[in-house]
């Protein structure tokens, strides 16, 4: 029996980190969704951060745009990270269909992300969800598609300090922000 159980805990251990180790493992936080997929075909990263004259250029722009919300939640953002994917050969499009909008989803949901919208109703096409304490802010993120690129991903993550209303203003403003970065 004492020779028996070695073979049988080396084995569960194998199986255990085949199972932990393996290419379709889901991420389980924003920041290891993307090291997981950065560098990998078709993936697009970019990366901003939040220095004087990029602010002072957006909240320029803002102020033109859309007001003190949107101006507000500009100057708010201290990191804010896209990576977006667009397949460029066959097997690439079944990662899509494989699930990627699902893995992120359920990374937002097990790191108690809430959601704040359903696509549409905040004037595009992400769903945005919020990691909160009443109104205050600290982190978004929104999951959605390239406009005009099938089977395609994006999710943006924003790390700052903001309303929920001001995160509203900057999600309608998402699309565009998508569009200009993911180039």
């Amino acid at each position: 029996m004492q020779k028996l159980r070695f073979p049988v805990l080396f084995l569960f251990l194998l199986m255990v980190g085949c199972r932990t180790a393996g290419p379709g493992t889901p991420a389980t936080t924003v920041a290891s969704f993307f090291s997981k997929y950065q560098g990998r075909s078709g993936f697009k990263t970019a990366d901003w951060s939040a220095d004087l004259l990029e602010r002072l250029a957006l909240v320029k722009a803002a102020k033109l745009l859309g007001g003190s919300e949107l101006t507000n939640a500009i100057t708010g953002i201290r990191k804010a990270r896209i990576i977006s994917f667009a397949p460029v050969t066959g097997s690439a499009e079944n990662l899509a269909q494989q699930g990627l909008l699902q893995e992120a989803t359920g990374i937002l949901k097990g790191n108690k992300y809430e959601p704040i919208s359903t696509g549409s109703t905040l004037g595009s096409d992400y769903q945005v969800a919020v990691r909160a304490s009443g109104d205050r802010v600290s982190e978004f993120a929104a999951t959605g598609k390239l406009p005009d690129v099938a089977d395609s991903f994006v999710l943006v993550a924003v790390d700052g300090n903001f309303t929920r209303s001001q995160v509203q203003a900057l999600s309608k403003y998402l699309p565009q922000l998508v569009q200009a970065t993911a180039r």
